[in-house]
């Protein structure tokens, strides 16, 4: 078995945000939850976006985000994901490159375009996002690259790209290359949207042992479980998979690796403005850490950090340099 030269590969939507400040009444008007996640066709998102106000384009996609977090804690990454010929795909490509990332993915040509994903950011920093997945829901398991699967210590999924045929594949494919190489796999659950449609499928990759590394949030986790009190699900699930983390907005996050549980609280902070990406810097911050050789109550303390430091600008990708905030707080 060969050692690993990346720290971890991640696969997930090739997404650009386009972020804009929206009133309670604008979101409500939309007949979508505030805070949730809705995906819409090429059409609903251009007359969305006609509606908004001025919005600023940042690249994001969930698990891209990850590893741009953990590019700037100084890990080495790689990220697969599919975008099409067009100038929002040159945009993405620039963007998760110029953070250190290697992206080899090639573009797609013709329909669909690049994926978007307009976020609506009212007063209380919440994010309401409606996503066109574009390109991104036709990843060919042709595509991956098998052999940067295998060169890194952890190959990272979203659950938000599990829905279409095509990249499901190529994530099952790219699970049993990550395994046969004696990597770990982690694994995010995304929405509770994504739950709703796929319970089954995520609890069979749990009890298939196809996942080491498991994020959610309260929500997600209550979902998953489908119960209402959350110091028993968290037993369940932990009971399925070798590393369980869940983060609990205001209230920290927890972690159980092998029956030893952690528990952070949450950085402070003096205003959340924006809180895109969240849980993805969160799960950026910890997966940093365990990459590390760092303990389970550190690998959650750097992803509080990581979160905190995100929620604090608008956008998905770190402002602040990141690993000099870990240093100065943990060392």
């Amino acid at each position: 078995m060969t050692e690993p030269t990346l720290d971890i590969v991640a696969i997930g939507n090739a997404i650009v945000d386009v972020i804009a400040q929206a009133e309670e009444e604008f979101v409500a008007a939309e007949g979508v939850t505030k805070g949730s996640m809705r995906l819409m066709d090429e059409e609903t998102s251009d007359s969305l976006y006609s509606r908004m106000g001025p919005g600023r384009e940042i690249s994001g996609g969930s698990a891209a985000n990850t590893v741009a977090g953990m590019a700037a804690m100084g890990a080495s990454c790689g990220f697969i994901g599919q975008v099409a010929d067009d100038q929002l795909g040159e945009v993405f490509a620039h963007d998760i490159c110029a953070n250190g990332v290697i992206f080899n993915t090639p573009a797609r040509s013709g329909q669909p375009s690049t994926a978007r994903c307009l976020i609506l950011v009212t007063p209380d920093g919440q994010r309401t996002m409606n996503t066109f997945l574009g390109a991104s829901q036709f990843l060919p398991e042709a595509a991956i690259d098998r052999a940067l699967i295998a060169s890194a210590k952890i190959l990272y999924l979203e659950g938000y790209l599990w829905d279409p045929e095509e990249p499901r594949a190529a994530m099952k494919a790219a699970i049993e290359i990550a395994h046969k190489a004696g990597r770990k796999v982690a694994f995010t659950l995304s929405d509770a949207f994504c739950i709703s449609r796929h319970r089954g499928d995520f609890l069979t990759l749990l009890d298939s042992k196809a996942v080491d590394i498991l994020f959610a949030n309260e929500v997600e986790l209550l979902s998953l479980t489908e119960m209402d009190d959350f110091d028993a699900a968290l037993e369940k699930v932990a009971a399925k998979v070798p590393t369980l983390v869940v983060t609990r907005g205001a209230h920290g996050a927890v972690a159980v690796q092998e029956g030893e549980h952690a528990r952070v609280s949450a950085e402070p902070i003096e205003r959340i403005v924006d809180t895109t990406g969240a849980g993805d810097l969160f799960a950026a911050g910890f997966l940093a850490g365990q990459v590390q050789g760092r303990s389970l109550e550190d690998s959650l303390h750097m992803g509080a950090i990581a979160a905190a430091e995100i929620i604090s600008h608008y956008g998905a990708r770190p402002e602040a340099k990141l690993d000099e905030l870990i240093k100065a707080r943990l060392g």
